[in-house]
Parts: structure tokens; C-alpha cells; sequence
């Protein structure tokens, strides 16, 4: 029976080319689509997973209120990991992870060569433990256990030490502080948390015994104990918090993050030193599209399936007749169905390993084929061809099935209301999610482009930031900013201790320094020259004073507008008053306000100052526009002159900003691509379902045609209906189409209002692809001999 199911679903494959052509494509890219997607999210998912303690590990988090506003941050302060080990006995052991100088870079300097590492961590030497670090090579039982100790990874140990082996030498940072290479790990997977390239031992480095409760800067693992629960843990952190912080001085209080949450759950945590941060709205915005595009691709099946439904109710007539069952029946359609899902799936998993390379430069992955081909992902693959089939075959199968030889039979049959219902109201679905995804296109765009074309308050564009940290002495300084002035490139110069699109200090503002009620601002200490490098608009004042002594104690400070508009003062009544920002500040300038974060945040409080207890990491230099690449190798030429032992590291302003917005870029990127191959599915459905009727009204055509019927009439005959539905589609999804992109621009604190012109647009594009699919089959019909449709008559 299962052998004869096979052979009459292949001759009706045969005998409907089209059809089953349009049901296969439509099938293919919606499996391809859906393949890709899942992929994705697999890998986004996975994080974390390759750690065998993974269910006892948490991040403790820190939930600021008070001064600090009511945030969440991903770092503790100094002491935490200490006291958690000591005093929570629901803990077994805690870890603290700190990326050096705060997040930035670091100058590493081996054999006389320079460079620069990214992902340098100051670690607890129980983080090796806890997350399962493999030492390909050691010395001793714990290798960070000494201090001045560090392990490089298997990559930082061949780029630095060119194949010799690395065990027992030392580098040096920053150009100050020598480290003994005790040990070599395999690199951390693709999809850890963890992603450092050097793991250096804490141990006698300035953070490791001090006792603090503030300056929370150091993310804090811990490994809970067997069978003991989240809550009385927390509870037990709690009292821990009481017994060494008077209440008074509590700003914050800790919570714990489990580790499998980390990655997808970070998005909006302040202070984490986690690199491959990812965003479970993102997954879940794209699980929501994959599903959405696979019931397109069915509802083309259903729809092309049921349209076809009288030529087919003879075949069932005669099968009934014959002593066929209804089950026997649906088991036929579904075989039917589930071969051409079989087709679909094996070309559209050819499909979606061929655009692979072309998904990861979109998504900026890694995702590897053979993840494609292996057991795990194979049984998804079936699993995704058997729900694909039961839905795209599950109407067809039930309608067809039903019928009854003595109706089917008859010469008077004529295709029942509701399957038409059925038919018009799939088209309606198709087209209301066309729309919808239409109007989601222009909205991403738009947005996206209001990114790129604000007015920051700042101008980024022609400033490189050039890493100074391991700079010694006045001397040295003077040198470079001499080298750099006298390039003919070069506009100006600053030293700062960063930059806008990265994290400075975040400190508090108060009026007087009894006030209670403060206001958060970051603070950046900087040169004079930072005002001219960024281009600022100074509303009052001047900007710092040149040449500040470095034994001058006095702290000058340019507020933004928001901060003195929180200390009730106009511009020019704020200059030369006092406020306190850790210590006594002396006002002498007022900028504009500048968007120094990403536009999801709202401008907030800012200050340079010229604190000279803090350190510079930063040379920001404007350069005039010209030969980027000679200017580039001027700079560099001047620096290591001055620092031959420095690596010349440096990154441009305006990449560094658009850095804020890469995961959004390459979820716009993902969902426009994605939702214009949905578009294109709904239009092959709509174009094979009009092929159908236009056979089916051939004689009709053929009579009008010999009564004088012209090919405008004939054309707008079949089309009228088709844009009716689509009409209807129209009105459906604007309305939630609205609804969900508003939802979706919220999470910007500066969008845009989504403009009327934009479902205009989008109407007109849904029509306008209904009217070309459908117009075109209307149109050969129209033009077709009405000799060879009415000769049979």
C-alpha cells in the first residue's frame, strides 16, 4: 500500500509541474530560511553549556539604588569574593575576574616586539577550577598561585612567543610590570562567556587584598553548593551585606545570575566585562520570524493543494468508489505531502549550506557546516520535516478525503464555498504577514538610518584614539604631543582617559557635599585640547587650563548642560561655583549636551576634569581628511619614536560608535534579508495560485475573448479579486504591524515616530507585488488563442 502511495504522489508530481514546482521552491527557501535561523539561535543558546559545574556557577550581580539610580550592574567590589567564601555557607568558592585597566587594552612587549591584547584578565586562581580551564602545560599544581604569574592561551602563546615554547619566560605590560609565563590553556570555546586570551594570577596586584565594599569593578563568580537553592543563598548574601556595611551606606544589594543566563540576559547590565553578549529579545524576535516564514511556505501548499481540489475530487471519487477509505485516503495526501516536504528539506538544507559563508558575514559568526551534519541537528532537521508536513498536509488531506463518490461524481459538482473560504482567507494570512513585514523593513531601515544621521553633539568622524597606557613622565608626554603637532595631517590633540562610546568613571554628583540627593555622571579626566578634538560646543567658561601642575591639587571640571541643569544653575551662573564629585570640583566651563552613549540610553550627567590622582589611557587626535593610510603611518612613525616599546594600537571614533549598535545592525541586516525572501514565498504562492485559476477559467476567457472581450477586461476580471484579499491583508496588518514596531523602537531612547508615509509605502509595495504576480499570469491568460481552450467544445 505504502509502495503504491509513493507511485501515485509521483505522477501527480508529474502531472502538476507547476504546482508542484511552486510548492517545492516556496518549501525550499522557507526550510532554508528556517535552517539558518535555527542554527542561530542553537549557537545562541549554547553558551556556557561546555562547563561541567555550569548549574552551580552564578555571577553575583549588584543592584544599585540611591546615589547610583536604580540599576543592575555585572560587577562587585573588591572585597565580595573574599567575604562569600568566608562568611555565605551556601557558597563553596568564589572568583573574581577583572579585565585589565577597566575594560581597556594592554600593551604586552615579549622579545623586543610590541603588542596589543584586548581580552587581558586579572584573575582569582579558583576561576581555573570552577570553569574548567584546560592546561595544555603547567608548572606546579596551581600555576597562578605565585604572584607576577600568567597563563597565556594557545593563540596569545604563538602569536607572542613565534612557536618557542613560552614556559618559564615572562612578558611585560604596559611597559612596567613583568609577568612569568607558569602556564598554556586551550583557548575557551566559541561560545563561552570567558572568551581571554591571558589569564593573569591577581595574586599581589593592587585589587587583591583590599577590603572595600565600593568601587564595584570586579565581576564576581561563585560555585554554589550541591542541593542548595537560589533564594537562601541570596538571604545569606544579605546578612553578609549587613554585618559589613551600616545600612545607611548600603547603595546596593547582590543577587546572583545563574551562568546559562549570561549571554542572552546581559543586554542592559551595566559594567560587564563579557564581550559576546547577545539578546534574548533578538532570539526570540527571529524564533517568531522562522515560524512565521515556515507557515507561509505551508499555507502556499494548503492553499495550491485545496485550489486544485476539483481535479482531484475525481481521483478520490474513484478510489471511494472502489472501496478506498477516508483514512486510507489521508494516509495517500500525507505520503503525498511528506515527499514533497522530503524534496523541500534535502534542497533547502543544499541551500542553506551553500549561503552559510554569506550568514556568517551578516551575523558575524562562526557557525561551522559540519554542525549541519551532525546526529543533534539531523534529528532537528526531521523533526522540522515532520511538523512541516503535518501542518502544510493537514487541511488538504482532511478536505480532500471527505468527499463523496455520489457528489464528487456528479456532473452538476461544483467547488464547494468552503474551500474558497479557506483559499481566500490563507491569501488574507499571506499577505497580512507581507505586509507586516514590509512595513518591519522600512521601519529597521529608517531607524537605523536616524542612527546615522544624529546630530551626537560631537563630531566623531576624522578622530583616532591612540592607546597610551604604558606612557611614562612628563617628558615623554611633551615629546609626543610635539611629534604629533608637527604633522601637517594632524588638527589637534588630547590625552583623556576615554572617549565617547566607551566606559569612563562613574561617580555621583551633589551640589554640596552634606546633600543626600545626588545624580549619576561619568567623569573623564582629560586634557585641555579635548574640547577642540571633539568639537564640543563650549555654551559658557573655558576649557580646562593648560599645563596644570601635577602637584596642584585643585580640580577644575567642564560640566554638560544635564548636570547643571540638576544643580538648578544657568550656563554662566554655574562657572566658578563649586560642586562635589568624589571631591571638591571648581566649574570653569559648560558644554552642550552629547550623546557620549549609545542612543538606547538618554544623555546623562558629564564631566571632564583634571584630577591628577587618575591616569590618562587615551591620545585622541583629529586629523584633516586626505590620505588616511599616509596620515596612519605618520602617527604611528611619530609614536614609536617617542615609544618604541609600546605597541601602536588605535581605533577611529566612528567605528568605535557604531560598535554600540552591531547587534541591532545585524539583527536589521537578518530580519530584511529573511523578510524579503518571506515576501518572495507569499508572491510564489499568489502566482501559482493565480496560474491555477486562470487554467481553470480558460474557457470562460476563451468565450468572453470571442465576444469581444479585451485583454483589459479579461486581465482585470482575475485580478480584482486577488487585490481585494490583498486589501484586506492590508488593513489587518497595519494596525500590528504598528503595535510591534513601536514595541521594537521603545527600546531606543532617540527613534524615530514611525511616519504615516511608511504604511502608505508598504501598502503600495504589497499591492503593487500582488498586482505584477498576479497580472502576469492574468495577462498571458488573456492573450492565449481562445481557438485551443474552446476546441474541445
Amino acid at each position: 500500500m505504502f509502495k503504491n502511495h509513493i507511485k501515485i504522489a509521483l505522477r501527480n508530481l508529474k502531472s502538476n509541474r507547476l504546482f508542484s514546482a511552486i510548492n517545492i521552491i516556496g518549501l525550499s527557501i522557507g526550510l532554508a530560511i528556517v535552517i539558518l535561523l535555527f542554527l542561530h539561535i542553537s549557537h545562541e543558546r549554547s553558551f556556557d553549556t561546555m562547563f561541567s559545574k555550569k548549574d552551580r556557577i552564578h555571577r553575583v550581580l549588584v543592584e544599585t539604588d540611591g546615589d547610583f539610580g536604580f540599576d543592575i550592574w555585572a560587577t562587585a567590589p573588591p572585597v565580595t569574593a573574599t567575604a562569600l567564601k568566608e562568611e555565605v555557607t551556601n557558597i563553596e568558592t568564589a572568583a573574581r575576574v577583572f579585565k585589565h585597566d577597566f575594560g581597556g587594552t594592554t600593551s604586552v612587549r615579549v622579545n623586543d616586539e610590541n603588542f596589543t591584547e584586548d581580552l587581558f584578565y586579572w584573575v582569582d586562581k579558583e576561576l581555573l577550577s570552577m570553569f574548567d580551564v584546560e592546561l595544555v602545560e603547567k608548572n606546579g599544581t596551581n600555576p597562578l598561585e605565585r604572584p607576577n604569574t600568567v597563563l597565556l592561551s594557545q593563540t596569545a602563546a604563538a602569536l607572542y612567543f613565534k612557536g618557542e615554547n613560552p614556559m618559564g619566560k615572562t612578558i611585560k605590560i604596559d611597559n612596567s610590570k613583568e609577568l612569568e609565563v607558569t602556564g598554556i590553556y586551550k583557548d575557551f570555546p566559541k561560545n563561552s562567556s570567558i572568551d581571554a586570551k591571558v589569564l593573569a594570577s591577581s595574586n599581589g596586584y593592587w585589587f587583591y587584598d583590599r577590603k572595600t565594599w565600593s568601587n564595584a569593578s570586579f565581576e564576581t563568580y561563585v560555585l554554589l553548593k550541591d542541593k542548595v537553592t537560589l533564594e537562601a543563598t541570596k538571604k545569606q548574601m544579605g546578612i553578609m551585606l549587613d554585618a559589613n556595611v551600616e545600612k545607611e551606606e548600603q547603595w546596593y544589594q547582590f543577587s546572583l545570575q545563574p551562568l546559562n543566563e549570561i549571554h542572552l540576559y546581559s543586554a542592559t547590565y551595566g559594567n560587564s566585562y563579557v564581550s559576546r553578549i547577545g539578546d534574548i529579545n533578538e532570539v526570540l524576535n527571529l524564533s517568531y520570524l522562522a515560524v512565521l516564514i515556515l507557515l507561509i511556505a505551508c499555507m502556499n501548499y494548503m492553499n495550491l493543494t485545496t485550489a486544485q481540489s476539483q481535479k482531484r475530487s475525481k481521483e478520490v471519487g474513484m478510489s471511494k468508489t472502489l472501496g478506498a477509505s477516508s483514512q486510507s485516503l489521508v494516509a495517500r495526501f500525507y505520503i503525498e505531502t511528506g515527499l514533497i516536504t522530503a524534496i523541500s528539506i534535502v534542497l533547502g538544507f543544499v541551500l542553506a549550506v551553500l549561503v552559510l559563508p554569506g550568514f556568517n558575514n551578516i551575523t558575524n559568526q562562526e557557525l561551522e557546516i559540519g554542525v549541519l551534519f551532525n546526529s543533534s541537528f539531523l534529528m532537528i532537521i526531521i523533526g522540522i520535516w515532520l511538523v512541516t508536513t503535518l501542518v502544510s498536509g493537514l487541511y488538504p488531506s482532511l478536505y480532500l478525503s471527505r468527499f463523496m463518490p455520489k457528489e464528487i461524481l456528479s456532473p452538476s459538482l461544483k467547488q464547494g464555498k468552503g474551500n474558497t473560504l479557506v483559499r481566500k482567507g490563507l491569501v488574507v494570512l499571506q499577505f497580512a504577514a507581507s505586509a507586516a513585514l514590509i512595513v518591519g523593513v522600512l521601519v529597521i531601515y529608517q531607524q537605523s538610518q536616524f542612527i546615522q544621521n544624529k546630530n551626537l553633539g560631537f563630531k566623531p568622524d576624522n578622530v583616532v584614539a591612540i592607546s597610551v597606557k604604558g606612557l611614562r613622565g612628563a617628558e615623554n608626554k611633551n615629546a609626543l604631543v610635539t611629534e604629533f603637532n608637527s604633522l601637517v595631517d594632524v588638527s589637534s590633540v588630547a590625552f583623556a582617559q576615554g572617549y565617547p562610546g566607551i566606559d569612563v568613571s562613574g561617580r555621583v554628583l551633589r551640589k554640596t557635599v552634606t546633600q543626600k540627593q545626588s545624580l549619576n555622571i561619568q567623569t573623564n579626566v582629560a586634557d585641555a585640547a579635548v574640547l577642540d578634538v571633539l568639537r564640543l560646543k563650549l555654551l559658557a567658561g573655558t576649557t580646562l587650563p593648560k599645563n596644570k601642575n601635577e602637584k596642584d591639587t585643585l580640580v577644575e571640571v567642564v560640566l554638560n548642560k544635564k548636570a547643571v541643569q540638576y544643580l538648578g544653575f544657568s550656563p554662566e551662573e554655574a562657572i566658578g561655583k563649586e560642586v562635589y564629585i568624589g571631591v571638591p570640583n571648581t566649574i570653569v566651563g559648560v558644554v552642550d549636551d552629547f550623546n557620549y552613549e549609545s542612543l538606547h540610553q538618554p544623555i546623562g550627567a558629564y564631566a571632564f576634569h583634571n584630577n591628577t590622582d587618575e591616569g590618562k589611557s587615551y591620545m585622541l587626535v583629529r586629523f584633516k581628511t586626505g590620505n588616511l593610510s599616509n596620515t596612519m603611518e605618520q602617527l604611528k612613525g611619530a609614536f614609536t619614536k617617542v615609544l618604541p616599546t609600546l605597541d601602536f594600537s588605535y581605533s577611529f571614533l566612528d567605528q568605535q560608535l557604531e560598535k554600540l549598535y552591531e547587534r541591532e545592525k545585524r539583527a536589521g541586516q537578518i530580519s530584511i534579508i529573511f523578510c524579503l525572501l518571506a515576501i518572495f514565498v507569499a508572491a510564489m504562492g499568489l502566482f501559482g495560485l493565480t496560474a491555477f485559476m486562470a487554467e481553470q477559467r480558460r474557457k470562460e476567457i476563451g468565450i468572453r475573448k470571442v465576444l469581444g472581450a479585451s485583454i483589459v477586461t479579461i486581465t482585470r476580471l482575475l485580478t480584482i479579486d486577488f487585490t481585494k484579499l490583498v486589501l484586506i491583508s492590508i488593513a489587518l496588518a497595519f494596525p500590528l504591524a504598528y503595535i510591534l514596531m513601536n514595541n521594537w523602537l521603545e527600546g531606543f531612547a532617540y527613534h524615530i515616530d514611525i511616519p504615516w508615509w511608511i504604511f502608505v509605502l508598504a501598502g503600495f509595495v504589497a499591492i503593487g507585488i500582488a498586482l505584477f504576480t498576479v497580472s502576469f499570469q492574468a495577462i498571458k491568460a488573456a492573450l492565449a488563442n481562445p481557438v485551443k481552450s474552446l476546441r474541445t467544445e
